[in-house]
């Protein structure tokens, strides 16, 4: 017995030496520690900003005590679920998860508790971190804000200038453009084997028919004409609830839908004889995305559902499609397939069943657009207040079989 506690101290006196030396092996050579500088964009974040004159803090909150319009939109959007989003805040405690995973979520160094201020021997699991001073815990909560795009060296970022602010106005337009979307929706780099950060909006916009015509605020931010606040003369403004996908975050909110896709189906008759047969075709077309559909979160998909149903409710038959790209994320992160729609394309389901019982029938359509996975959501203890799906389409057509 003592012999086998033996063994066993020694087998694990040479495991704890071999993940040492695998983990610290500069240090078993007396190799140096390099500190290298940040040099990915997606390593860097908005340094930290002194709150501009005029301005109590730099909460989207404080922002809405005047632009209460842009405010209450800006609530309802998934920007301002960056941070505390359940589906972000599961990877982020995965070990896998590295330093810069937060820099589109929460762009602004005030928001992060650390400065990142280079990385050991250039790996990006050893960031060399020190305390932020100006860290905000209550701004930190509110993910993409007014702040994340307005201000810039202590001043505030407008489309136009204006004299009548109680706060300083640098007109950027440049600044405010798809450039600043494209930032964090064009995020597209393997950054370890099993880690591949793949949100190639921007890319796909820029091979699409919409390049140099329509650009990620014509669709994102629809164009009103309104006042900044109240007293000020209306003029050209943007929505800020920038709708997308529709998916909300929370099942208490109704974020603002984009329509991508339109639908066309085939006609099926009130009246079928015995053993004629039923032919349908839907057809899904991406005619109005600049982008593939979907785009961004690799995870998102669209189910098609064709069924067949007698009057009782009973399936007789069923047919399904689906939208999207397929991943193996381990032990090698790679895209098994990949068929999103590109801008302008169609694409028909079908649906075909021989007729042969008398009878009344009815033939449900439906297209959902989906977040994750349900296998995904419970991987991820993600709980139910969580929408993973929305419907975006759904018509049924009832018939006779005679």
């Amino acid at each position: 017995m003592i012999k086998k506690y033996a063994l066993l101290t020694l087998a694990f006196l040479i495991f704890s030496a071999a993940i040492y030396f695998v983990l610290e092996k500069n240090k078993v050579f007396n190799e140096p520690e390099v500190i290298l500088p940040l040099t990915k964009s997606w390593e860097k974040v908005v340094p930290n900003q002194k709150v501009p004159h005029g301005l109590v803090s730099l909460k989207s909150e404080d922002c809405g005590t005047c632009h209460k319009e842009y405010y209450a939109e800006w609530k309802t959007s998934t920007h301002a679920q960056a941070w505390v989003d359940q589906q972000f805040q599961a990877e982020l405690k995965k070990e896998s998860s590295p330093f810069m995973c937060i820099n589109c979520h929460i762009p602004l160094q005030n928001q992060q508790e650390f400065i990142v201020k280079g990385l050991i021997n250039g790996d990006i699991y050893k960031p060399v971190k020190e305390k932020n001073p100006l860290f905000d815990s209550e701004l930190q909560k509110e993910g993409i804000n007014c702040a994340s795009c307005h201000v810039r060296n202590n001043v505030i970022i407008g489309s136009s200038g204006s004299t009548l602010a109680p706060h300083p106005v640098k007109k950027d337009p440049i600044h405010l453009s798809e450039t600043l979307c494209i930032s964090c929706h064009n995020a597209n780099a393997v950054v370890t084997p099993t880690l591949a950060c793949t949100f190639q909006t921007g890319d796909e916009w820029k091979a699409g028919p919409f390049y140099g015509k329509k650009n990620c605020i014509s669709c994102h931010m629809p164009e009103t004409h309104r006042s900044l606040m109240e007293g000020f003369p209306a003029k050209k403004s943007h929505f800020h609830n920038f709708p997308a996908s529709g998916i909300p975050k929370h099942d208490t909110l109704k974020p603002a839908m984009l329509k991508s896709l339109e639908f066309y189906s085939s006609n099926v008759k009130k009246s079928y004889k015995l053993s004629d047969t039923l032919k349908f075709s839907l057809t899904l077309k991406n005619e109005h995305a600049g982008h593939r559909v979907p785009s961004g979160d690799p995870e998102r998909f669209l189910l098609i559902d064709l069924v067949l149903k007698t009057s009782e409710g009973k399936i007789i038959a069923k047919t399904q499609g689906r939208v999207g790209e397929s991943w193996e994320w381990y032990p090698v992160a790679k895209k098994l397939s990949d068929n999103n729609l590109n801008p302008g394309e169609a694409r028909s389901y079908n649906f075909k069943q021989l007729l042969n019982a008398k009878g009344k029938y009815t033939l449900e359509t439906k297209v959902t657009k989906h977040r994750m996975t349900e296998e995904a959501a419970k991987y991820n203890k993600i709980d139910s207040s969580y929408p993973r799906s929305i419907s975006i389409y759904e018509k049924s057509y009832g018939f006779e079989v005679k």
